[in-house]
């Protein structure tokens, strides 16, 4: 069984009225997410809180379900656990569009979702938006979610000139949950070792904390605590928009240090080293 010592902390900041993010943390689950919401009145609260309860109640009632019998059959490529959250999106996806056409106060409504589901010896990134996931290993830290912005996809084409769109476009998505009949959500799977700590959060967080500075509060450092002290900094720096932040930490090594998995381990560091980037605000 993996020991796991994870909290969540969800703030509403210091200029909103109304907090629009959603989050959900179950160790014995495995399953960790957060929704940041989006829409007038009360219809971001209303998107986010659908999108995680769907996925929630979703993977409680099949967690021991065969996978293929979830409608995503395509992906070949994806583990039975992979396919069942991805699932979870599309289904909380159809049910936030469903929602908006049906009742005119929610009109428009969307939400982000980031998600980690854990396995035996892998752990599940799936996204949607820009709600941030990070791995923290060995001291150092890799964004291993995929920014749906159009200043980060700017940058995969023109990197000199994306920088210029920052101050105008850093919030505009280009995909949201419930704002089109289907989502396409960026997925991976990889295994996870003894110390490793994954960061899940909105973009209130994030956009007031560097990648650097989420290591140094959120490293060596109790969950609950390195929670609040990342919502803290984030309300130092303005607090202009809800925050919300889940810190899991791996207790125990599902993948053994020694003989042909310590060698897979020691192979897997050399890949996360190699592909790491620095991610300047």
């Amino acid at each position: 069984m993996i020991n796991i010592e994870s909290s969540g902390i969800t703030d509403i900041g210091r200029r909103r009225e109304l907090n629009e993010d959603s989050f959900f943390y179950d160790d014995g689950m495995g399953l960790y997410v957060v929704a940041d919401g989006m829409g007038g009145h009360n219809a971001g609260e209303v998107a986010s809180e659908l999108v995680v309860r769907t996925i929630r109640d979703y993977l409680n009632q099949n967690t021991n379900q065969d996978a293929s019998q979830d409608p995503i059959k395509a992906e070949d490529k994806l583990s039975e656990d992979a396919r069942r959250l991805l699932t979870g999106i599309h289904l909380s996806n159809h049910i936030v569009h469903q929602a908006a056409l049906q009742n005119e106060d929610y009109k428009g409504m969307g939400s982000t979702v980031s998600a980690v589901y854990l396995t035996d010896k892998t752990f599940i990134v799936a996204n949607v938006g820009d709600s941030l996931v990070y791995l923290i290993r060995d001291g150092k830290i890799k964004l291993l979610s995929v920014p749906h912005t159009l200043v980060a996809e700017q940058a995969e084409l023109d990197p000199e000139n994306a920088e210029l769109l920052w101050n105008d476009f850093k919030h505009v998505l280009t995909r949201a949950m419930g704002v089109d009949k289907f989502v396409k959500a960026d997925i991976k799977e990889m295994p996870f070792f003894k110390n490793d700590i994954l960061v899940i959060s909105s973009d209130g967080l994030t956009d007031k904390a560097t990648p650097e500075e989420i290591l140094e509060l959120v490293d060596n450092q109790r969950s609950d605590l390195a929670c609040q002290k990342l919502v803290d900094l984030a309300n130092a720096r303005g607090g202009e928009d809800n925050i919300t932040a889940i810190v899991l930490r791996i207790k125990s090594d599902a993948n053994n240090n020694s003989g042909t998995s310590g060698r897979f381990k020691n192979i897997f560091k050399k890949l996360f080293y190699t592909h790491l980037q620095p991610k300047n605000k």
